[in-house]
């Protein structure tokens, strides 16, 4: 079993962590080289006049103190550039790396989007563990950038921290067992927000099922249908049990959390309160040494504070979403893009079936069980059967969006598995029943069907005709020129059958398919409207076929689609029945009985 086809935990087959912190900077250094060196250069800068403080103070003191006119003047003067500085290099600094976020949070943004396209199959949107995963790392994309803010804050902390600790070991090397009490204060502090993380991970469906509780609450679409039934304080009671489902486990975590990192700063205030005494009282009584322990011992605290804190959020956030990063550029090589070989020019033969069985990953029920079938070159084939019986993963395993768990689909012969999947998905073309509402003007929303073509009118209107959605263009203020969806200025509302309608001539839009599929695509429309244009997309297949092209209908209905070549009856993961019309019916089986209960419903 491969890495990504197992079920993850929280941190199951994720990458090693500092690989992936390694291999996220690198993305950002690709993307932006030169402003992530300056941006960690001035954030090392910085950090210098703010560590010195502490010494400026306590020179400013030993000079009041012996009356030394010469060291108050370089005191002072210490203070003011240090205070420059420090004001100077934090503007200039806060710019450059504004600049850095802003253009790297593009880069990584859309490195997630294109790794996330690029995969040929489509289990990564379907799987719920996946799901899970790019749950967060789709909240953690968009703050990704931080990760090299986090970094460089904690590089100048840790800066600071080497120039606090010479500062007290220059006053006594005693003074340097500071360091090891707050090791108890650090270490919490880094674990901290990974535990946190791993809980929030573990209870991630619950916010997702909230989101989707909170949309269909307030979003137009179920409106009608929330308000008719009365479900609107259900929806609101629900998404609030959801969301304490994901927050009582969180907050119970993060007290636990914070009493023991309470418990850890405890222990190094004992050192700290115990180390002044040791310096004002048993080491040296001068007001300089004590002002600078004090000053020092306060920065290391400020300073074991922020470096744990930031090293925390790298370990317990950002590490974890490059983790997640790492895992999903891993899981899109992975799937790669099948064999080397290159689909046909024309199809002669045509796609069998053989022995192909299918069950979707983390379950064990056969969708598809030892099915052969034939879909010859040139061929229109229906695919009918019940609700369940295997219709669209027979699509999906046609189109490469899922790999047989056994079995073989071959191409004239030519296993499809060894075939370029992005080569063979440029000789595909159709319309699937959860099609995407693209709104744009009408003309991109149809012309992304053949995106070479994407602007030509021609082509579009051709694909609009065939699609038998010229009465839809025709109502369009401006046409094809019309901008779709209604939240956008001049954007014109489109009823659900029209938005299929558009997708079915989008799926025309290429004219040198091998491979034509249409699952279903006229789902919104009347058993009758469905007939006709089923009957225009064969009569139009058989006409103009001069590449064997092939036609594959799917539908639920079994009267729709008698003027098929071949009509392919599934039931459970099995192909039942296979023949014409005219042979299914003489046939007196399955595809006969259900064809006359289905047609006396609309009689």
């Amino acid at each position: 079993m491969s890495r990504s086809d197992r079920v993850p935990s929280a941190d199951a087959d994720l990458p090693p962590a500092f690989e992936s912190l390694w291999r996220t900077f690198r993305l950002g250094w690709r993307a932006e080289p030169k402003l992530l060196a300056l941006s960690l250069g001035l954030g090392l800068l910085m950090m210098l006049p703010d560590a010195l403080l502490a010494l400026w103070l306590a020179l400013l003191v030993d000079g009041v103190d012996q009356e030394r006119r010469s060291s108050i003047v370089v005191a002072v003067s210490g203070l003011a550039v240090s205070a420059t500085l420090i004001w100077f290099l934090s503007v200039l600094s806060q710019r450059v790396q504004r600049r850095f976020r802003d253009r790297v949070a593009i880069a990584l943004e859309s490195h997630v989007a294109r790794l996330q396209a690029s995969v040929p199959t489509i289990e990564h949107h379907e799987r719920p563990d996946h799901l899970d995963r790019l749950a967060m790392l789709r909240e953690q994309v968009f703050a990704l950038d931080h990760m090299f803010m986090s970094l460089f804050s904690t590089l100048g902390w840790l800066f600071r921290l080497v120039v606090t600790t010479l500062l007290l070991a220059s006053i006594h090397s005693l003074l340097l067992l500071l360091l090891p009490f707050a090791l108890p204060a650090f270490f919490i502090s880094t674990w901290r927000p990974a535990v946190e993380r791993r809980t929030e991970e573990s209870v991630v469906a619950n916010t997702r099922l909230a989101r989707h509780l909170f949309s269909v609450a307030t979003s137009a679409p179920p409106g009608k249908e929330v308000r008719t039934t009365g479900t609107g304080q259900w929806l609101v009671t629900e998404r609030r049990a959801a969301w304490l489902r994901w927050y009582r486990p969180v907050a119970a975590v993060r007290v636990r959390s914070a009493l023991w990192l309470g418990a850890g700063w405890t222990v190094f205030a004992g050192a700290y309160v115990g180390a002044i005494v040791f310096v004002s009282a048993g080491l040296d009584r001068s007001v300089a040494v004590v002002t600078l322990a004090i000053a020092a011992g306060m920065k290391l605290i400020s300073y074991v504070g922020a470096t744990s804190s930031e090293l925390g959020f790298l370990r317990g956030f950002w590490l974890d979403a490059s983790r997640r990063l790492a895992w999903l550029e891993d899981y899109a090589a992975e799937r790669g893009h099948g064999g080397d070989e290159s689909p046909p020019d024309l199809l002669v033969d045509g796609i069998r079936f053989e022995q192909v069985s299918f069950s979707y990953p983390g379950t064990e029920r056969l969708v598809l069980d030892g099915v052969d079938l034939w879909l010859p070159a040139g061929s229109v084939v229906a695919v009918v059967g019940e609700n369940g019986a295997g219709k669209s993963t027979l699509v999906k395993l046609l189109s490469r969006m899922y790999a047989p768990a056994s079995g073989r689909i071959t191409v004239d012969g030519c296993d499809l598995a060894d075939i370029d999947t992005l080569q063979w998905r440029q000789r595909l073309a159709g319309a699937f029943q959860d099609f995407a509402r693209l709104e744009f003007a009408a003309q991109t929303s149809v012309g992304l069907g053949d995106l070479p073509r994407v602007d030509d009118r021609p082509a579009a209107d051709h694909a609009v005709a065939r699609a038998g959605a010229s009465d839809v263009v025709r109502r369009l203020p401006e046409g094809l020129d019309t901008q779709l969806g209604p939240t956008w200025p001049g954007g014109a509302e489109l009823s659900f059958g029209q938005w299929q309608k558009v997708a079915l001539a989008r799926g025309f839009m290429r004219d040198d398919s091998l491979l034509l599929i249409l699952d279903e695509p006229t789902a919104a429309l009347d058993a009758e409207t469905e007939h006709a244009l089923f009957e225009r997309f064969a009569e139009a297949a058989k006409q103009r076929n001069d590449n064997g092209r092939i036609t594959v209908l799917v539908s639920h209905r079994f009267s729709t689609v008698r003027m098929a070549d071949l009509i392919v009856v599934l039931d459970g993961a099995l192909v039942a029945e296979v023949g014409t019309h005219d042979e299914l019916m003489a046939r007196d089986g399955q595809y006969a009985e259900l064809f006359r209960i289905q047609a006396a419903a609309y009689t």
